[in-house]
């Protein structure tokens, strides 16, 4: 069975649909908080250029989604898989960001929850990258049960190469 990197997933607070060419002003609207990426390694995606090139990479990846918030039907973030290697058994999630009016958990927890879950029909594990300096991000991880396992280099946008702290959450047998 393939790997769906694109699934219409639907939870209590949120659903999740693939990223449309359309969205670009909602989901720009929430991007141009500067606040959400001043610990991210890429801290000015906030910037319409610079998101222009965040969003194009984005819909050319074939794996990414806007968050809805199923109350009132607005646009508030964006995730993506990436990177699926059926020999590794693994995918990647990130590219995540939510506004800031849905921090703290719950909402963040949920996202994560319908994309694990999803993934752990094709993969054994899911790996999340997170800058070193994002102490926000990893807090994050760490409350959905993410594992630090190491650290590697990545490339942001027009940034030098940035530390980032790698974490894996496995598939168990209730996962599947």
């Amino acid at each position: 069975m393939a790997f769906d990197l694109q699934p219409h997933l639907r939870g209590k607070l949120i659903e999740l649909r693939p990223l449309r060419s359309e969205d670009w002003n909602d989901l720009f609207a929430v991007a141009s908080d500067l606040r959400i990426w001043e610990q991210h390694p890429e801290n000015d995606r906030y910037k319409e250029d610079i998101f222009r090139i965040f969003f194009k990479d984005a819909l050319e990846s074939g794996g990414a989604f806007v968050v809805v918030d199923r109350e009132n039907r607005q646009i508030i973030g964006s995730t993506r898989f990436y990177g699926y290697n059926p020999e590794k058994s693994e995918i990647e999630i990130g590219w995540t960001f939510l506004a800031r009016k849905y921090w703290g958990g719950r909402f963040n927890a949920e996202m994560k929850q319908l994309l694990l879950s999803h993934a752990f029909k094709f993969v054994e594990s899911v790996v999340f990258f997170v800058g070193e300096d994002n102490a926000r991000s990893q807090k994050a991880m760490e409350k959905v049960g993410a594992i630090k396992v190491g650290t590697a280099t990545r490339t942001y946008g027009n940034h030098p190469a940035a530390r980032n702290v790698k974490y894996v959450i496995r598939k168990t047998v209730t996962d599947g």
